[in-house]
């Protein structure tokens, strides 16, 4: 069971994909370096990783529910997506039943975050 922090939050992705991402050599080298949000592009030249690579981990970390996009308006019409860390700690304790129980510990959301995130979910839909 995942179990987000924030006051009426989804329950969060399945254990197993959480587990996936952390156990991943390049998902942690791309967590050690979104000090501040970047685009996949500068992810891989930040992580020295293959764009190709970038993409995949950065999927596999979204699943996880360890990023989350914000889309950058550009006046010139090319908007870029940019992915930042959206937990504070990730926690795996055994529970009563003797299952795996994993809680992340997410930052606070400022009103700026949440309009990131309903542009994300917009852009979703959009390509959808």
């Amino acid at each position: 069971m995942v179990r987000d922090s924030r006051p009426g939050a989804d329950p969060g992705p399945s254990l197993q994909p959480v587990l996936d991402a952390l156990d991943d050599e390049d998902c942690r080298t791309i967590i050690k370096h979104l000090e501040e949000p970047l685009t996949a592009g500068e992810v891989s030249e930040e992580c020295e990783i293959p764009m190709s690579t970038t993409y995949r981990k950065l999927d596999l970390l979204s699943e996880a529910q360890l990023l989350a996009e914000g889309v950058e308006v550009r006046q010139d019409g090319h908007h870029a997506t940019r992915y930042r860390t959206d937990f504070n700690e990730v926690i795996v304790a055994l529970a009563e039943d003797r299952t795996l129980d994993v809680e992340i510990e997410r930052p606070a959301e400022d009103a700026a975050d949440r309009l990131a995130s309903m542009w994300g979910e917009v852009r979703k839909e959009a390509d959808q």
